[in-house]
């Protein structure tokens, strides 16, 4: 009985051994099919269909002709524009030129004009030149289309600042799986002097890319350095503060963060007008649209705003400071208790994961 009894025993377990690197291929599989549904969610979610959403909008004049017009605009276009009316051009630019209106309508029975900024969105001014387009065509005549504050001629759309933003934050969140994974035999203090020392790196990389190599940036480029150095230490020191706790899933939360959630909602490509309420929202205080809309502040709006962008930068920073900081305290208090052998073998395939996915 005992002899036939072995036999089944070996055949039974033969296969198990296979199960366990099978398994192990699957779970790291995870992260990047989470990110290949997070992306596509994402992107596809914030870019695929813009649709203006209150974009704010003036109609220049006085008068019942004026009010007419404004409200026959708003009814056309129900929850899509916020239209309003001031009483002169120069009111309309200013208001252009601090960021409260999208463009604005100037009525005239032989030159209609349309004053728009396209330094603050590329985007929003096409879609006011869509929308006024069809009153000049109605009276026969051409619509004049003015430019407050255009971008520079090196970058005719305004995009570039969102490619900055994505070489400075792709700089930043992978230095962070780098500093997880080869710095983890180090303690904090030692991983926060390397994230500090790089996040002046990817600044003045960015810093350069801006100013000398592609000339996006043709005056006040130290200000331009300084949001990317603000924006780069707050992603590096929240990453490597992270990492303490989340480990092998700091890569997929730094993207959800600083790619997912941060490039739709930074307003540069469509502004939060033209998003849905969700990104629209997160534009008011992630970091990726403080670091937009201060450059596009300090470059084409004489300042306006940027000391709020400033200051958003600075909060995340200061984030990344909080939870380095708990991350280091409670190092210190394990730092006693030995790895067991098994973990120790995690720890060394999380670093390999975690260097391939950041790449």
């Amino acid at each position: 009985m005992t002899a036939t009894s072995a036999p089944a025993h070996k055949a039974h377990a033969g296969p198990a051994p296979a199960l366990g690197p099978l398994r192990h291929v699957l779970l790291h599989l995870v992260t990047p099919l989470l990110m290949c549904l997070g992306m596509g969610l994402a992107y596809m979610g914030a870019f695929v269909t813009p649709q203006p959403h209150d974009l704010p909008i003036a109609v220049v004049g006085s008068g019942e002709q004026t009010q007419a017009l404004a409200q026959t605009v708003k009814d056309k276009a129900g929850d899509a524009l916020d239209v309003r009316t001031v009483g002169s051009r120069a009111q309309a630019v200013d208001e252009l030129k601090s960021m409260d209106i999208s463009g604005a309508y100037v009525p005239d029975a032989k030159t209609p004009e349309v004053i728009v900024a396209t330094a603050g969105s590329d985007m929003s001014a096409m879609a006011v030149e869509k929308i006024f387009t069809p009153a000049a065509a109605e009276q026969g005549v051409p619509l004049k289309v003015s430019d407050v504050a255009p971008t520079v001629d090196d970058d005719p759309t305004g995009q570039g600042l969102f490619f900055l933003l994505v070489a400075v934050s792709i700089g930043s969140y992978a230095s962070v799986a780098a500093l997880g994974a080869a710095g983890a035999g180090m303690r904090m203090r030692g991983r926060a002097a390397l994230a500090l020392g790089v996040s002046f790196a990817v600044s003045l990389i960015g810093a350069a890319l801006a100013g000398p190599v592609f000339q996006l940036v043709h005056q006040g480029l130290w200000g331009v350095w300084a949001m990317a150095w603000l924006y780069a230490a707050g992603i590096l020191f929240i990453g490597i503060g992270l990492h303490t706790f989340l480990k092998r899933w700091t890569t997929l939360t730094m993207m959800v963060l600083f790619v997912m959630l941060n490039f739709t909602s930074s307003g540069g490509l469509f502004r939060p007008e033209l998003q849905n309420g969700f990104f629209g929202s997160l534009h008011a205080f992630w970091n990726g649209a403080g670091f937009v809309e201060g450059i596009r502040s300090h470059l084409y709006f004489g300042g306006h705003g940027l000391a709020q962008h400033v200051w958003t930068l600075a909060a995340w920073l200061l984030l990344g400071l909080v939870i380095t900081g708990i991350a280091a305290l409670w190092e210190r208090r394990r730092r006693a208790v030995p790895l067991p052998p098994e973990a120790g073998q995690e720890q060394e395939e999380q670093e390999e994961m975690e260097e391939s996915v950041a790449v």
